[in-house]
């Protein structure tokens, strides 16, 4: 596989959009309107690429101007306008370059989706569990840095506290796009508040975050589920185990089964149900594609699923590393308060020079 340059691919890129604007004014696109909106907005998706490389070529040409004037310049005043002229042109293009590799990352469909975010204690029993809750509580602040809303969905407190699994919606600005990196397996090492002789514990929770499905993405068929009801088994007042509140959704295709009791009403849990059930299958689609482009690409970057230790989570030593890019900080009391800007920030900028990386290589 021969890996093309930056500025091979973006030579492609403004031949396509050349001849895109010439397809546009033609009378096979402008008679035909569906085609001619497609093309349209494939032709607007590439301007702002296009504009950019032109600017990064009159910048070349006025760097070679100068360069130029330097050597035909015979009094220093002429020199030092030429001086002053490159730094600033160096700098533009300095900053143009960076703008390109930012817009040639393949985008994301789903970056600007809001997430389900799935926690469930790991290896570790109790201890497990108090560390679910601990990083439920982690993100809940780290979303309400950014603005977002977070919703409880589902439950299942642990014996001494925290949660053995959780489920939330987290609503908000580009959510996916910040989180999905954090999907794996979480580690924690402390010493637990039960432990006598103060010896460090080793525990686990997995975390999910999957984009949620919206209707147009999915659709359940209703001959597709079979809807369960029964009397809710935790907290809840006076009407648990009284009324039929609690529901369980079967997807008989999948077998995928989803049970949400969190509300005294059958026709919210219903809702909720639903709600997962629908980001349950899209995850499942997505998990597909994703395989088969992994397939077909042997040489695609890893995506931190399910299966990794991404990140480990050291309360003695106040350290916290992903061990997906080396990143370490010596900042583990701030994480858990939520502050995840350095991580989620050197997660993106990681794989995103990944994703570039990957989109330079012809096939």
């Amino acid at each position: 596989m021969a890996a093309l340059t930056l500025f091979e691919k973006l030579n492609q890129i403004e031949a396509r959009y050349d001849e895109m604007t010439a397809q546009l004014s033609s009378a096979e696109f402008t008679n035909d309107s569906a085609r001619f909106q497609k093309l349209a907005k494939a032709h607007a998706e590439l301007s702002a690429i296009v504009e950019r490389y032109r600017e990064w070529k009159q910048i070349e040409q006025g760097l070679r101007g100068t360069q130029q004037m330097l050597m035909e310049a015979e009094d220093a005043e002429m020199k030092q306008l030429a001086h002053d002229e490159q730094r600033a042109l160096e700098t533009r293009k300095e900053a143009v370059e960076r703008e390109l590799k930012v817009l040639l990352i393949p985008k994301d469909p789903n970056d600007e989706k809001n997430i389900l975010l799935e926690i469930r204690a790991g290896t570790g029993g109790d201890e497990a569990s108090l560390f679910a809750g601990d990083l439920f509580r982690m993100y809940s602040r780290y979303a309400e840095s950014q603005g977002w809303k977070v919703e409880m969905l589902e439950n299942s407190a642990g014996t001494l506290g925290g949660f053995k699994e959780v489920i939330a919606a987290i609503s908000g600005k580009k959510v996916y796009s910040k989180l999905k990196y954090e999907m794996g397996v979480h580690r924690v090492q402390r010493v637990p508040e039960t432990e006598q002789q103060g010896r460090v514990h080793t525990s686990a929770a997995t975390v999910a975050v999957m984009p949620e499905a919206e209707d147009i993405d999915i659709k359940i068929e209703a001959k597709d589920i079979r809807i369960d009801t029964f009397c809710s088994s935790g907290p809840g007042g006076q009407s648990v185990n009284t009324t039929y509140s609690a529901v369980r959704i079967t997807h008989l295709p999948t077998n995928l089964v989803v049970s949400i009791q969190d509300e005294k009403s059958q026709i919210k849990n219903r809702a909720k149900a639903m709600r997962v059930l629908r980001t349950r299958l899209y995850e499942m689609e997505q998990e597909k594609q994703h395989d088969a482009i992994v397939a077909e690409r042997r040489g695609a970057i890893k995506s931190g699923d399910r299966s990794e230790k991404i990140r480990t989570y050291n309360f003695p030593q106040n350290r916290v590393t992903d061990h997906r890019i080396g990143f370490t900080l010596h900042q583990l009391d701030q994480v858990m308060e939520g502050k995840l800007g350095p991580l989620v920030d050197a997660l993106v900028t990681h794989y995103e020079s990944e994703r570039l990386k990957q989109e330079l290589v012809e096939a």
